[in-house]
């Protein structure tokens, strides 16, 4: 399949201008849109690869700068957290929820996007952004892999989840521990929403990401394919 690669640059409401990352089939064809979100380290090539994965799926795939504001380009080092946090501090709820808009319009908006099914994907900070990208947009479907902070930042907005919500979680991870992980599931039972929670007993924090040292090859495997199915049938 041919793939198209391409940075795109998005107005935002608040009247800030956002890279985007976008990779899709090359074809004239209608295709799902996905709003891929970042970690903490950027729309690096982790991200970009995810990206590509995607498209290589059939999606038009698209990973917003959320850092556009603080560090147009940031690109972090997995070994130096410290580099990021500025950047994540800066980051609103509004702001993130601005960036988030922008990104779903962008998708609906291209003629070869199917405009009724646009979901969401993200991994660590982007894993609670996928959460608040399910709340506030008409997504077809959302995953969040290891995505720190929904508890106890976005649980109260558990009802207004819009489509069924792929969680991801690794038990060996010292940053989310299992009264967090509990929390979302009871949230999401409360509100009687559509859900998947997927423990990997043997993963940490991180563990899809096959340039972090906390890369496990079974998990990540099993996950992309879980994804991918969700993804597919989940809306």
């Amino acid at each position: 399949m041919h793939m198209i690669n391409e940075t795109v640059t998005l107005a935002v409401a608040d009247g800030s201008s956002m890279g985007a990352y976008v990779a899709r089939p090359g074809d004239d064809e209608k295709h799902p849109g996905i709003i891929v979100l970042q970690e903490a380290f950027g729309v690096n090539s982790h991200i970009r690869n995810v990206t590509e994965r995607l498209a290589q799926q059939g999606y038009v795939a698209i990973a917003p700068e959320l850092f556009h504001r603080t560090a147009p380009g940031f690109e972090g080092n997995y070994n130096d957290i410290q580099s990021a946090r500025p950047h994540m501090q800066a980051m609103t709820a509004a702001t993130a929820e601005a960036d988030l808009r922008a990104a779903f319009d962008w998708l609906q908006s291209r003629s070869y996007v199917q405009q009724h099914n646009i979901s969401s994907v993200g991994f660590c900070m982007g894993g609670r952004i996928s959460f608040l990208a399910n709340v506030i947009l008409p997504l077809h479907a959302a995953a969040s892999f290891y995505g720190g902070g929904i508890a106890p930042e976005l649980v109260n907005r558990a009802a207004s989840l819009h489509g069924p919500l792929l969680l991801v979680w690794g038990l060996l991870d010292k940053h989310i521990g299992p009264d967090q992980r509990k929390a979302v599931t009871q949230a999401l039972d409360q509100s009687k929403k559509t859900y998947v929670n997927v423990e990997f007993s043997n993963a940490d924090h991180g563990f899809f990401c096959d340039e972090r040292a906390a890369y496990q090859l079974q998990a990540a495997r099993q996950s992309w394919a879980l994804l991918l199915e969700f993804l597919q049938t989940g809306g």
